[in-house]
């Protein structure tokens, strides 16, 4: 089973002007499908569309053509919400509370029962590997620390489908090894990842299939097996370069 289709994605923003309204197309026809159980890299320079793409895939945009399922339901739908945890670029966590109380609050948002939150919470630690820093403030939390609490807090629920929007950003080697690491146990975990992405080495070192996105439009899937190992940064530049000329 697929965990994301998408078929014939298009989202058009309007920018309202004093005397004409501008049209700016940030998703192009955009067509692929992404398998239960793989890491999927969604890959693009910035201001290519891969945000658009998953605020659709999340319900928080509708498409101006086209459609998105989660695992078979259509978006926007709470069947497809509640299968998925999300990841956003930037994501904004109270700093005031340590890291046990971020995830019983978003546990309890999210409706973990009562009965087994603190066990879901430790469980989540330990995947994020934070399970000694649970009663730290996320204040006194390094960039990569708060990026782990961000996957815990998406995974709190036990969702089957990760969206992880630029989980790499920002992280020195050890967080970028840490969040490897992270990815890789979810996928050991049965669940499907997505993410997305402009450090390539770092998809290619984790998925099993990327795709690349320029100005909205697909350019390629690659599939990792099929490509020379530390080839991926030169395809994706070849084929950025081809779109532009």
């Amino acid at each position: 089973m697929n965990a994301i289709e998408m078929k014939n994605l298009t989202k058009i923003y309007i920018k309202k002007r004093l005397l004409k309204n501008k049209k700016f197309l940030a998703v192009d026809n955009l067509s692929f499908n992404v398998a239960e159980g793989e890491i999927f890299g969604f890959l693009g320079p910035n201001g290519s569309g891969k945000t658009t793409t998953i605020k659709t895939l999340l319900g928080l945009l509708y498409p101006s053509a086209g459609e998105c399922f989660i695992f078979g339901e259509k978006v926007p739908s709470l069947a497809s919400l509640s299968k998925i945890g999300y990841l956003p670029e930037i994501p904004y966590l109270y700093k005031y509370l340590t890291a046990k109380e971020i995830l019983s609050l978003y546990g309890s948002v999210s409706g973990v029962p009562e009965t087994v939150l603190v066990k879901r919470i430790n469980e989540v630690l330990e995947t994020v590997k934070l399970k000694t820093e649970k009663d730290t403030r996320l204040g006194e939390f390094s960039k990569g620390m708060l990026q782990r609490v961000g996957v815990a807090q998406a995974i709190i629920h036990q969702p089957q489908l990760l969206i992880l929007d630029e989980p790499f950003t920002g992280l020195d080697p050890i967080g970028l090894k840490d969040m490897r690491d992270v990815i890789l146990k979810l996928k050991a975990e049965g669940k499907t990842v997505f993410f997305s992405s402009h450090i390539i080495s770092e998809a290619e070192k984790i998925c099993s299939r990327v795709a690349i996105i320029h100005k909205g439009k697909l350019l390629r899937i690659v599939e990792i097996t099929r490509i020379k190992p530390g080839s991926l940064e030169n395809i994706f530049i070849d084929e950025i370069n081809k779109a532009e000329n």
